[in-house]
């Protein structure tokens, strides 16, 4: 009675088909997992606002008595793209938080002990992170009219390619620290050592020119800085600046007197995406 025989070459297509898709729904099923978390901590999706809404106002009017208006663009409208910068980068970098919590509670070892590869689940987590953090930014949007900032659709779609970015590689940073830390305390405070230094020396909320040598050289080392910078240039770029205005707030990172260019800025910023998940997927191959 003859066989029917698969030749090897198709067999192992078919395994690593099948493979394929079971890592892709790892990573789906982690990816929801964090929505799901997310969704369900209803205090946490709201201090995720008050922050920022907080600088918005209180900081921006407070600074815009102080500062004054440069043809008719006021220091809340300059402040803008940086809080909505905040908003991303503190919901990002917090979204990491649930790798420490799963590890208290045993679940992050049952997650590395499945037959899965440790690069779906640290893609779930990272996905997870950037579409919570990419929502939360967008959602910011909304206060622009408030303080007079135009917005288009064109814009709009920039600004989210932007935030999945920059959401993707602070995620990244928080997962590669999260693995390495063994409670939530120590997680929260290392965070905060990190995280604030960060959003204050990227020119979130001053403008890069006229610094001092050393704060000048201190924001150029600081990889937040070139994810800043292109949301508030492509925000500033319809905002219709009169001459004066824009030169007082000036966009671009400057070195050595080379203002770099935005899609270099945003390679700088995928780099660093690149490195850090390189990291996490290290950090996970290694037992706690």
């Amino acid at each position: 009675m003859a066989t029917l025989s698969i030749p090897a070459g198709h067999a192992k297509l078919a395994d690593e088909h099948i493979r394929l898709r079971f890592e892709l729904r790892t990573i789906a099923m982690v990816w929801q997992r964090e929505l799901i978390r997310f969704t369900r901590t209803k205090t946490r999706i709201l201090s995720s606002f008050i922050q920022p809404i907080l600088f918005l106002f209180v900081l921006g009017y407070g600074m815009t008595t102080l500062v004054g208006t440069t043809g008719g663009f006021d220091f809340k409208k300059f402040v803008f793209p940086g809080i909505v910068s905040m908003t991303v980068v503190t919901t990002a970098i917090f979204s990491a938080i649930s790798i420490v919590w799963d590890r208290e509670f045993g679940f992050l070892r049952e997650m590395l002990v499945a037959p899965v590869s440790r690069v779906s689940i640290v893609l779930g987590k990272a996905l997870g992170g950037t579409t919570i953090a990419t929502i939360q930014g967008t959602i910011m949007l909304a206060l622009a009219p408030l303080i007079g900032v135009h917005l288009t659709v064109l814009l709009v779609l920039q600004v989210i390619a932007l935030e999945a970015l920059m959401a993707f590689a602070l995620t990244m940073f928080g997962v590669f620290v999260a693995s390495r830390i063994q409670k939530m305390e120590g997680f929260q405070v290392v965070m905060q050592l990190v995280l604030f230094p960060m959003i204050f020396l990227s020119g979130a909320l001053f403008p890069l020119n006229g610094l001092p040598g050393w704060l000048a050289v201190i924001t150029r080392l600081n990889p937040l800085t070139y994810a800043v910078d292109p949301l508030r240039h492509v925000v500033f770029a319809i905002q219709n600046m009169p001459p004066a205005a824009a030169a007082r707030f000036a966009t671009g990172v400057t070195i050595y007197g080379y203002t770099l260019p935005l899609m270099a800025e945003v390679a700088i910023v995928v780099v660093f995406a690149i490195v850090f998940l390189a990291l996490a997927i290290s950090a996970f191959g290694k037992p706690d």
